[in-house]
Order: C-alpha cells, then structure tokens, then sequence
C-alpha cells in the first residue's frame, strides 16, 4: 500500500468512527483538577465536529511553507476567546450552526480554494475557533476557576496537538507543491461532508 493511500485511508477510518459522547464527564461538571484536564483533552476529540474540523484546520495549513503553524495558533487564541465569551455570559447567536458551518468552509476551502491568501484564513480560523470555544465552554460552566484553568490547557494541549500532528502527517507524506494534493482534497472534502451532516441537524426544523 502507497503512502497515498494510507493517509486516505487513515482519514476514512476517521470519519467512520461511531459517535462518541461530547463529554469525557458523561455531561457533568468537572469538579476537580484532574477532571478538568481530562474533560479539556477529550472534549474536542469526542465530538466528531470539533475534532474533524481541528483536522481540518491542518489539512489547509499544511499548503503554506511559511506561516503553516500560524494558522492553528490563530485557531487556539479564538477558541480561547469564545471559551472566555461564554463563560462570561456573552451569547453567541446559532452557536451550533456556527460552529457546523465553519466546518463545511474550511473543508470546501480545502478543496477548492487551498491556496487562499494567508491573511484571509488567518481572519477565518480565528472566527471559527471562536465558535468552537464558545461552544466548547459550555461544559464547564459553574466550575471552580482552577478546574476552568486546566480544563483550558486541556483544550489548548489537544488541538495544538491535532492540528500540528495533522501538519507534519501531511508534510511527510506529500511533497507539497502548490496545490494540495489530491488525496488531501478528498480528506477535506469528506470532513465537509461531516459538517454538512451537522448543519442540516442544526437547522431550526430538523430537531
């Protein structure tokens, strides 16, 4: 088997991956330390929608040789200004078709568009993390502001983690020329896919 087809075929037992609960506290507050960290570190990846588009995040900075690794911290630092937003009560309006939405977007950028200019993704993750922290926080609400503490390097930890392993992974399977290779269009485009499937759920009317 080619190093292509690996990475697609890592990427499609991915996405067939069962539905996991959002929350590694089964829903509950984490009260403790511990918890919170756990609950930060599982939290992005048991939510298919978060984790696929932290996947995607990596796929699209993979394109750039310079300012690759830009694009996941500007997704950190929005993350961890909607996180903030949340838990001092400021509402984000749709949240979940946000954070749906700006799925489908990386996705389709990837395969359409992988070699937008580097300031307007910059502008886009950080928006999009935004909406996926402020969702994100969700769980933690009401916690102690040391649980709230490590629950956030949790977070930070986990998506730095699959966003960059995502980078590297595609860097050294692909040598990258100026559009994305093909297989990595596919991977972006199935994990828009993911996100459409989410945003037909989000809409008013699908309940």
């Amino acid at each position: 088997m080619t190093l292509r087809n690996r990475l697609t075929l890592a990427f499609t037992a991915l996405l067939a991956t069962p539905a996991l609960a959002h929350h590694p506290m089964g829903g509950a507050t984490p009260s403790t330390l511990a918890e919170g960290l756990l609950s930060g570190l599982g939290h992005p990846i048991l939510g298919l929608d978060h984790l696929a588009a932290l996947v995607a995040v990596g796929l699209v900075a993979s394109r750039y040789a310079s300012g690759a690794l830009l694009l996941p911290v500007l997704w950190i630092v929005g993350m961890g200004l909607g996180a903030f937003a949340h838990m001092n009560s400021i509402d984000l309006p749709a949240g979940e078709i946000l954070v749906a939405g700006s799925l489908v977007l990386i996705g389709a950028i990837g395969v359409l568009k992988p070699s937008l200019p580097l300031p307007a993704l910059a502008a886009l993750f950080a928006a999009a993390g935004f909406a996926h922290g402020h969702a994100l926080a969700e769980s933690i609400i009401g916690a102690d502001t040391a649980v709230v503490g490590a629950y956030l390097v949790g977070l930070v930890a986990i998506q730095a983690a699959v966003t960059v392993g995502t980078i590297l992974l595609v860097r050294r399977l692909f040598a990258m020329p100026a559009a994305l290779p093909l297989p990595v269009r596919a991977a972006a485009a199935a994990l828009a896919c993911v996100g459409l499937v989410f945003l037909a759920a989000a809409l008013p009317g699908t309940a």
